[in-house]
């Protein structure tokens, strides 16, 4: 078992192919989150063009924008920068207030520098904003606003001296210029001085980055990308207890390199290129604890067992004490494999980025000192969960029910689909029910129309058991109609699919 600070210490481990990203953060020995990028499924949201305006439509009070894609991107008034500041000025004197038409705004062959807020489905274009926003970890920068705005999760009492602490820290990071304005994530309710301060510096390189640019280079040109997963681990994931960032791509390891250089200079010297010849995530053992992590069954060391449960509304979580008997009485052996389960079921939301709402469903336990303690254990593992997480007490059925906040899909969601046979139920018809059904559909079939036979096409397991010990009925049954009923293997039928042909 390691030690607390072998517990403590991180180790980030990179796979890169140019189709797909896998990043796998291990702590103490321990696989305890995943995070996966795919190349064509990454989205335009976030970045930030130089378009062109390629045609106004009065009508529609919206704009074609040229910025390089295959389509136009589509602009409505609602979304350009000077719409929205009248509208703050009417908010602060409703006389003053103006919303000009878009023709009055921009015109055929206009250069704006816009961002994607949607992206491109079918045959629509992607839909731009004037307003420009680069998300950092903690805070969302406005470069054109003066607003500071605080997340509607943070609790109405600390907003004010959140925004207190921001400004004081903005005006250090971003003197002698402008400040722009800010929106606090819900995770900066928690994040230091120091946190806070990293992004801020991060946010102000990369607007300069953006309006330097913006002057140089032709219109139609990208002028900044949102952040890649690679570049996210930099920004995100890297903490005190971070010893190595491992890369098995020398390409990527340079281009890490020279970003965090520019952006992130303190997580440098935890880069390292991995260069050895077995595949970064088999020499850790990522590649098993992944296909355990799709599993419903979680073993736990003591010999209990965790069994856990995805729907769209929540996740619930059964403990089990399965084959532990190593307590000297049962009520200890509950409350040892409840205690191991509360680190288990911890590091399985994570693990499995399980989010919204999750019932533990804790082995019950007569005593409520034996009840706190395994809150106490629950609440010390969440607390190294990045994601914000609430959890209440024991509920008077014995259940522990708590949130997570949802940020990316699950790790099922994101690696699986529903399966064909069973169309993500979890459970296929037996053999017996899909042949009583045939026979009843054969019936119903017989009443409406007169072939000189019926020919049935279904899965091997279904015609066995019409054969063998359903034969009595199919013969009572074609004796009953009048025409002969065959029988024919189709093996490219899923469990539940038969089919019925009138010869």
């Amino acid at each position: 078992m390691p030690s607390l600070q072998e517990a403590m210490q991180q180790d980030i481990l990179i796979n890169w192919t140019p189709h797909e990203t896998r990043v796998a953060v291990v702590e103490g020995g321990a696989l305890q989150e995943v995070h996966i990028e795919r190349a064509l499924e990454r989205g335009l949201v976030g970045n930030v063009y130089l378009g062109r305006v390629a045609r106004v439509l009065p009508g529609m009070q919206s704009a074609f924008i040229d910025i390089g894609l295959e389509r136009a991107a589509f602009l409505h008034v609602a979304d350009l920068l000077s719409t929205l500041n009248a509208r703050h000025a009417e908010v602060d004197s409703p006389t003053n207030a103006l919303v000009l038409p878009i023709e009055k705004q921009v015109f055929e062959g206009q250069t704006l520098l816009v961002q994607v807020i949607k992206d491109p489905i079918g045959t629509k274009g992607a839909r731009l904003s004037t307003q420009i926003s680069i998300a950092g970890r903690f805070l969302v920068y406005l470069p054109q606003d003066q607003h500071i705005g605080v997340s509607q999760k943070i609790p109405q009492e600390t907003r004010e001296a959140l925004k207190k602490r921001l400004t004081d820290l903005a005006v250090a990071a971003f003197a002698p210029q402008p400040t722009g304005g800010f929106i606090l994530r819900t995770n900066a309710e928690d994040a230091s001085d120091q946190e806070l301060s990293d992004d801020l510096v991060y946010l102000r390189k990369t607007w300069v980055r953006i309006h330097e640019q913006s002057t140089k280079l032709p219109p139609m040109s990208k002028l900044h990308q949102d952040l890649s997963l690679l570049q996210r681990v930099l920004r995100d994931m890297v903490s005190d207890i971070t010893q190595s960032i491992r890369i098995d791509s020398k390409e990527q390891f340079n281009a890490l390199r020279s970003f965090g250089e520019a952006f992130m200079p303190a997580s440098v010297s935890r880069l390292q290129h991995y260069t050895g010849e077995r595949p970064i995530f088999d020499l850790f053992g990522i590649e098993d604890d992944l296909g355990k992590a799709l599993g419903r069954r979680v073993d736990l060391k003591s010999g209990g067992y965790l069994m856990i449960d995805q729907t769209e509304a929540l996740t619930t979580v059964d403990v089990n004490t399965g084959g532990f008997v190593g307590a000297k009485n049962f009520e200890d052996t509950i409350f040892k494999t409840n205690l191991e389960a509360a680190g288990a079921i911890a590091r399985q939301l994570r693990l499995r980025n399980l989010g919204g709402i999750v019932i533990a469903d804790f082995i019950d336990m007569s005593s409520l000192e034996h009840q706190q303690a395994i809150l106490q254990e629950f609440a010390k593992h969440l607390q190294r969960d990045r994601v914000k997480t609430m959890v209440s007490g024991f509920s008077s059925l014995g259940l522990v029910e708590m949130t997570r906040k949802r940020t990316r899909d699950s790790l099922a969601h994101l690696l699986c689909e529903p399966c064909e046979a069973c169309q993500g139920k979890g459970f296929v018809k037996t053999a017996r029910t899909l042949a009583y059904s045939i026979l009843r559909e054969i019936l119903r079939e017989a009443r409406q129309f007169n072939p000189k036979e019926f020919r049935v096409l279904a899965p091997q397991g279904v015609i066995d058991m019409l054969l063998d010990e359903e034969r009595e009925h199919v013969a009572s049954l074609s004796e009953f109609i009048g025409k002969p009923i065959s029988l024919q293997v189709d093996p490219a039928l899923g469990q539940e699919q038969f089919d019925i042909i009138l010869v």
